[in-house]
């Protein structure tokens, strides 16, 4: 997959921080963009930005869709294949999070993070799998450093983010026999939207979403023989706060 060019992707939580810093770097790689989102509104206003902000001939749409929901899931599949024909990129990003003691969380927020951030991977692939398996394609999950190391008030995030490191890692040995190569990027501290934070010039020394971004195209531009398949990033050096 060394020339991005007319290549196909579908990114989930797509309009924002990760997700869109991957869909920035892959359109400007070439490659024709699918990113979903919980709401249109936001969708149809991402797109609208990263069509300003990226120089390409390649094409980005936004599709409505829960990744709790298998049948969203699919519908949106099926409506990248009606667009662009096919889907060669799978990266599955879409992800909460809630953070609190056990005797504080709720069972509204443990569900809502295992169904989005562990069981929304599983129906991203699901859904997608028989594009991948017909363009020997590539599947990605964004976990977290989190996911192998736990910490206070984590217990949910945690057992979502461990879970989403040993699915992914599970799958790519179901999934090299088809042909599909498998990857799962476990990020640190990165600049975004994400738990209420709000990016500023105090987040500099954090990963950029642009960087992860810049992961996705290296990988997917690898020698198809070799396969980073966990890949941890962290900043560089610590905040000085």
């Amino acid at each position: 997959m060394k020339k991005l060019n007319h290549k196909v992707a579908f990114i989930t939580g797509g309009t924002k921080g990760i997700g869109r810093g991957i869909a920035e770097s892959l359109l400007a790689q070439g490659m024709n963009i699918a990113i979903t989102g919980r709401t249109q509104n936001t969708l149809d206003k991402t797109v609208e930005e990263i069509n300003a902000q990226v120089d390409s001939s390649a094409k980005v749409i936004g599709i409505q869709a829960d990744v709790s929901s298998f049948e969203d899931q699919q519908k949106a599949i099926a409506e990248t294949v009606e667009n662009f024909g096919k889907i060669d990129v799978v990266i599955a990003n879409a992800g909460v999070g809630h953070f609190a003691a056990i005797e504080d969380l709720t069972i509204e927020q443990w569900k809502e993070t295992i169904d989005t951030n562990l069981t929304g991977v599983f129906y991203t692939l699901k859904a997608s799998l028989e594009q991948l398996k017909s363009q020997k394609g590539y599947f990605l999950s964004i976990s977290s450093l989190a996911g192998t190391n736990f910490f206070k008030n984590g217990s949910a995030y945690n057992a979502s983010k461990f879970g989403v490191t040993g699915f992914t890692q599970a799958a790519m040995l179901d999934l090299r026999e088809l042909g599909i190569k498998t990857s799962v990027i476990m990020p640190g501290s990165v600049a975004t939207y994400f738990n209420n934070n709000t990016p500023d010039e105090s987040d500099a020394w954090k990963i950029q979403k642009e960087d992860i971004g810049q992961i996705v195209v290296d990988l997917l531009k690898m020698e198809s023989r070799t396969l980073p398949s966990k890949i941890e990033v962290r900043p560089s050096f610590p905040s000085n706060k």
